[in-house]
């Protein structure tokens, strides 16, 4: 793969993943306002449980995103360094297919 095209495919996916977590967060803030309105008792009230859960998987998917932003980042480094699309393991070149499919893969398909 060029590096114009891998260039392309990971700066779409750190856009992607920057949006996911503003939204997230905004989301985040959302449910604790909610909660604060409410005067939402966790451990007694019915609906305290789906307001934790609620938070729980937001804070899941932020890390999520989190994750994949440092994934991406550490592509466009290798993509700087000339490294990109070097199998980390045993220093052959990854296939393109693999590239446009997972365009943060640090590994062969043989290694991975």
């Amino acid at each position: 793969m060029d590096d114009d095209r891998a260039r392309e495919l990971l700066l779409a996916l750190r856009a992607d993943a920057l949006g996911r977590l503003s939204g997230l967060g905004d989301a985040r803030q959302d449910v604790v306002d909610a909660a604060r309105d409410a005067n939402v008792d966790d451990e007694h009230d019915p609906e305290g449980a789906t307001i934790a859960f609620e938070r729980a998987q937001l804070d899941a998917l932020g890390a999520a995103a989190s994750r994949r932003l440092v994934e991406v980042d550490a592509a466009l480094a290798r993509l700087a360094a000339g490294t990109y699309g070097t199998c980390a393991v045993g220093g052959e070149p990854i296939d393109d297919a693999r590239l446009e499919a997972r365009p943060t893969a640090t590994t062969c398909v043989v290694h991975s």
